[in-house]
């Protein structure tokens, strides 16, 4: 299609959806109906700059990661996804392949849980999704959709992590995600990057490839984890992941235990972050 519908299509999407509909307060006046550019901007995770550009057809190739993060914030039904994706070049995912995206009624569950620790990863742990307070706990600073933003691999790769683990606590917790990585690859078997990352692993991590022909699947249960946070130091939280039946995508919540020293530090991280905007 002609690179002047990406730019028609963004703004007539972002016109249609009302700051109610994504859980912001609608005050001042407003020369749209819908969303300003900075509201989408910060729902999608974008410069209001690079999202002017696109919608001005002077930001050319947008990621893949970027359409997706779009698609999230204006709420698009799979079609519409898929549509976006075509008018802006790029051939939309796949069907059979570990599902990415977030719908409408998971993303208003997420626009409600800004004062929690959240994030969101797929079947096979890449992250599509964190909010500011995940961020600013766990002193997230590289791109969420990024390569490095695998949970499995980031684990057996060995790279420094804030939360705090026990020798038998590390290794059941990688046990569980390749118990999850299992589950993924037998729901998915056409997805080609879960079959790539899983190969990797098997030739770069000895105890990856054991651990995965053993075929054991390890209970998941919630469970209490400590982080060696950036912004607050120690903090102890209950950990729950929550599975979306539409999307098997993965909800991680962090919280703490009201009127605990952790909520008073979860608190500190919230006064910090509206200090900041």
């Amino acid at each position: 299609m002609a690179s002047g519908e990406l730019p028609r299509a963004l703004r007539s999407w972002r016109d249609r959806v009302s700051p109610a509909d994504v859980g912001l307060p609608d005050v001042g006046l407003r020369r749209t109906t819908g969303l300003r550019r900075e509201e989408l901007a910060a729902l999608a995770g974008l410069s209001v700059d690079y999202l002017v550009r696109l919608e001005q057809g002077r930001a050319r190739n947008p990621s893949t990661q970027v359409l997706a993060a779009l698609a999230r914030a204006l709420r698009l039904s799979a079609a519409e996804r898929d549509l976006l994706y075509r008018v802006a070049g790029v051939q939309p995912p796949p069907t059979g392949v570990v599902p990415r995206r977030i719908g409408p009624s998971t993303a208003r569950i997420l626009d409600r849980l800004v004062d929690t620790p959240v994030a969101v990863f797929t079947a096979s742990w890449d992250l599509v999704h964190a909010n500011p307070l995940w961020n600013a706990l766990l002193g997230v600073t590289e791109a969420a959709t990024s390569r490095h933003g695998n949970l499995v691999r980031r684990h057996f790769m060995g790279v420094p992590s804030p939360v705090v683990h026990t020798a038998e606590e590390h290794d059941r917790f990688g046990r569980e995600l390749i118990g999850d990585l299992r589950r993924a690859s037998a729901t998915y078997p056409d997805d080609r990057e879960l079959s790539a990352m899983v190969a990797d692993l098997r030739d770069t991590s000895p105890t990856f490839a054991k651990q995965w022909d053993d075929f054991a699947v390890m209970p998941r249960t919630a469970e209490r984890k400590t982080i060696d946070s950036p912004a607050v130091g120690l903090v102890t939280l209950d950990c729950d992941v929550l599975a979306t039946l539409d999307s098997d995508l993965r909800i991680v919540v962090y919280t703490a235990r009201p009127h605990s020293e952790d909520a008073g530090k979860l608190d500190l991280l919230r006064v910090a972050g509206n200090l900041e905007t």
